[in-house]
């Protein structure tokens, strides 16, 4: 008896646990032993629209070292991994499920097998044998992200969506246009910084000039992100957040309430902002090649009932004008700020309910709209603003999160018009240094309880094993923005020749980077190390000191160096500032910055610094020695 208890125990022992990915599987059935992809390992496809899914997973494990051929057929051997297209009706459009046994077999549709491909890359190279059953818990999974305020280039936007599938997110909402704060650009709207991102070939000098999207290129990352599983949301936000319109044509903004609000009662308003989404709505190949269109509806006065009937309106009038092209309708939440007796259309329109004082989602629910979860105080980054969160809050995430509890409204779990949950990052302080990288080292946290929280919304680990697993799952195979190595020396160079390149783009924070210099007299914009969007000067271009550009900011130190002298130069980064040490002691420290303005109004500039070392300036006179490049975390 003794020893059937113990076989009993040792079966039990043997049995493969769910295996860690963001987000959680839904069913796991756990088997016995592992199976390990081989080089004579293939990736099969049976039928051909699931070739896609097939070859983007063999590129994505080649980023990791394993190189397999995709191959059409049905008969899997050993250590293959074979695709079978199956519409799985109780999982759903994006559910799958996974067999591990004597080799892999994923049954789904296009959707859903690119969701398994995920997760086969999360499990890595050797997988425990058992049977996965997957889908989401929620059809909407995403996140906005405001390029209005600060251009985000493109080449970020697709790294970023690839990463998000990686995650199982599916919906991204690119707020293409806004405005910064009056008080910071002492209450003059001649000189508060706007922008709209999009090309416009209807009105010319609309595009900002600091950075924008040319129609093509923005028609083709929405393709290419739906062909990834992930949507892309254009927003136009309009009529408030619409100085960049009044700017270009001062008439259509309100003299009344500010020339971030379009004047309602001006007969051109709404002309205008028609001619807008037939351009990137209209003719056989239209801009906007997505399902859903963003027409912004917020933040607009209520001060006035007949302005508010206006407003409702113009929001009835922009639904009915998206749907007029094919398209699905979403708007921001404000049908409760702006309650009133003009009807605004409910069916089919997608509400985002961000806010329960412009919107309360038990009313808004009530009237039919589709409802999307996206709770300020839960959900909105503005980085370094003091207000909102800097960096979401996490534990409070893990524990509370889901999309039926908006703001304290709670509805029920599954409910058809709770459609899912977002989180948002907006740049609303312009001008405060922030970059790319500062931004994206906050999106990563969010997106993975976010991804986490949308998909299954029962968690099957405490908030502490989650946040300790996930601190090891990182980008998409193949990025690295974040600059994550393991702790210690990364780079290490006894010499840094002119004109020499590396393979490690750069490091993230924290960071420390060191070498020898003897100094030469060096031409002002040389630069030790730059990459893609950074530069490290040995004289930067204004002041001829060590500095750093990027994202269109310069940061120097009070250090030069002197031609003919040796010193020992080491740069520390983290999340938070830039420290510069010469010989050994403190040079100066680069901290967030205050900037003040009239009527007691400020804000910090970043000073970080991604540290670059993809290649080396041809230019370089001085002798630079004794390289090291070490992760601190």
């Amino acid at each position: 008896m003794l020893l059937v208890a113990t076989c009993c125990l040792m079966s039990q022992a043997e049995v493969n646990p769910r295996p860690f990915t963001i987000p959680a599987i839904h069913e796991w059935k756990g088997g016995t032993g592992t199976l390990t992809l081989t080089p004579q390992s293939r990736i099969l496809y049976a039928d051909v629209r699931l070739r896609a899914v097939a070859e983007a997973l063999a590129r994505d494990l080649k980023t990791t070292g394993i190189t397999l051929p995709v191959v059409e057929g049905k008969k899997a051997a050993v250590a293959d991994i074979l695709f079978i297209y199956k519409s799985l009706k109780k999982l759903g459009d994006e559910g799958y499920t996974i067999d591990i046994a004597q080799n892999v077999r994923v049954e789904a549709t296009e959707r859903g097998a690119n969701h398994a491909a995920q997760t086969l890359l999360q499990m890595g190279r050797t997988l425990p044998k058992g049977h996965i059953s997957d889908r989401p818990d929620y059809p909407l999974r995403g996140m906005v992200l405001d390029c209005g305020r600060k251009y985000i280039p493109m080449d970020y936007l697709r790294r970023l969506v690839r990463t998000m599938a990686y995650y199982k997110m599916n919906t991204l909402e690119v707020h293409l246009n806004d405005q910064g704060f009056p008080p910071f650009f002492y209450d003059d709207w001649n000189q508060v910084y706007s922008a709209f991102r999009l090309e416009s070939e209807v009105f010319p000098g609309l595009t900002a000039e600091d950075g924008s999207y040319t129609k093509d290129e923005f028609r083709q990352f929405i393709l290419d992100a739906a062909a990834q599983g992930v949507e892309i949301i254009p927003e136009i936000d309009a009529p408030a957040h619409s100085l960049a319109f009044s700017r270009y044509r001062p008439s259509l903004g309100s003299k009344e309430f500010g020339m971030d609000h379009l004047e309602l009662t001006n007969p051109e308003v709404i002309p205008f902002i028609d001619s807008l989404y037939a351009e990137y709505l209209g003719g056989p190949t239209p801009v906007f090649a997505c399902p859903r269109v963003h027409i912004g509806t917020d933040e607009y006065s209520n001060k006035k009932q007949e302005i508010v009937e206006l407003f409702r309106g113009f929001t009835d009038h922009l639904i009915h004008t998206v749907e007029s092209y094919g398209k699905q309708a979403v708007l921001w939440g404000a049908l409760t700020h702006a309650k009133g007796e003009t009807p605004v259309k409910v069916d089919n329109v997608l509400m985002l309910a961000w806010y329960n004082g412009y919107a309360q989602p038990d009313s808004m629910h009530a009237l039919g709209y589709q409802l999307v979860c996206i709770p300020d105080r839960n959900t909105y980054i503005v980085p370094a603003a003091g207000y909102y969160y800097d960096y979401l809050n996490i534990p409070h995430l893990y524990k509370n999160f889901t999309p039926a509890n908006i703001a304290g409204v709670r509805f029920k779990e599954g409910d058809p018009q709770i459609q899912g949950g977002m989180f948002a990052v907006w740049n609303d302080i312009v001008g405060n240094g922030i970059a790319v990288a500062d931004i994206h080292h906050r999106i990563m946290p969010a997106l993975q309880v976010i991804a986490e929280k949308t998909w299954a919304v029962d968690t099957v680990r405490t908030c502490e094993e989650w946040r300790r697993l996930a601190a090891h799952v990182g980008e998409a195979p193949g990025i690295n923005d974040l600059g994550r190595y393991p702790k210690g020396l990364v780079v290490e160079s006894a010499e840094v020749v002119p004109a020499s390149t590396r393979t490690i783009q750069h490091i993230g924070w924290p960071y420390r980077v060191s070498f020898d210099i003897t100094a030469a007299e060096e031409a002002r914009g040389t630069a030790l190390f730059r990459n893609r969007d950074t530069e490290f000067y040995l004289s930067d271009p204004v002041t001829g000191r060590i500095g750093f550009a990027r994202d269109g900011y310069l940061f120097s130190f009070k250090h030069s160096l002197r031609p003919g002298v040796k010193e020992q130069i080491t740069i520390e980064g983290t999340n938070r500032e830039t420290r510069l040490y010469v010989n050994g002691e403190l040079r100066e420290t680069l901290a967030p910055q205050l900037r003040t303005f009239p009527k007691d109004k400020s804000f910090k500039i970043i000073r970080t610094l991604r540290f670059p070392l993809e290649r080396t300036d041809a230019t370089l006179r001085s002798r630079v020695t004794n390289l090291k490049v070490e992760s601190l975390e």
